[in-house]
């Protein structure tokens, strides 16, 4: 009996020193550092009532309406101007602009909102940051009060995970920057 017992204690201990090994894991994913080239800027015209300056590796697409996207297909990342004519209606117009940033609040860690004002071109706005998993991070509208009336959004056609799209939306944040600051009414 008594080496019955021994024996089954030591295949017991013989099982258990064996079976103590790491675990095997598999290595997490991991993802590719994205370096963009210094953004050249071409100046956009035509019959629409504004012009601006854009990066000139997007490609352009007219809309109806003076609509437009602008399309960064390596990026898969699109920026969607929509353009509105003020009647009368400002107030209505900005408060439009303004829901359609903050309805993103729900996945958004923070909005930060960049007043924009040049009183020589008469281009006034709102240039907002979205961070966090949103589905656009950057937004802005911009007008003279009177007349124009301009929106833009990006969107990035991937599943919004801030950390890994960061880099590229940077990048066309910062060209979203430069349409708004270098737009000019005609």
């Amino acid at each position: 009996m008594f080496k019955r017992i021994l024996s089954i204690t030591a295949i017991l201990l013989a099982l258990t020193v064996i079976s103590c090994k790491n675990d095997v894991l598999p290595k997490p994913a991991s993802f590719l550092r994205l370096d963009y080239p210094e953004a050249k800027y071409v100046n956009f015209e035509n019959t629409c009532p504004f012009t601006f300056e854009m990066n000139e590796d997007a490609i352009i697409k007219g809309e109806k309406e003076c609509g437009f996207a602008i399309t960064y297909p390596k990026m898969k990342a699109t920026i969607y101007l929509t353009y509105k004519p003020v009647n009368g209606n400002i107030d209505k117009l900005l408060r439009d602009a303004q829901k359609l940033t903050y309805e993103h609040v729900i996945k958004a860690d923070d909005i930060l909102e960049q007043p924009y004002l040049n009183p020589q071109k008469k281009v006034y706005g709102m240039f907002y940051q979205v961070d966090g998993n949103a589905a656009t991070n950057s937004q802005f509208y911009a007008t003279d009060s009177t007349k124009h009336f301009l929106i833009g959004s990006v969107y990035f056609y991937a599943k919004p995970n801030f950390d890994s799209i960061m880099p590229a939306a940077s990048y066309v944040k910062n060209d979203m920057q430069r349409l708004m600051e270098t737009l000019k009414w005609k």
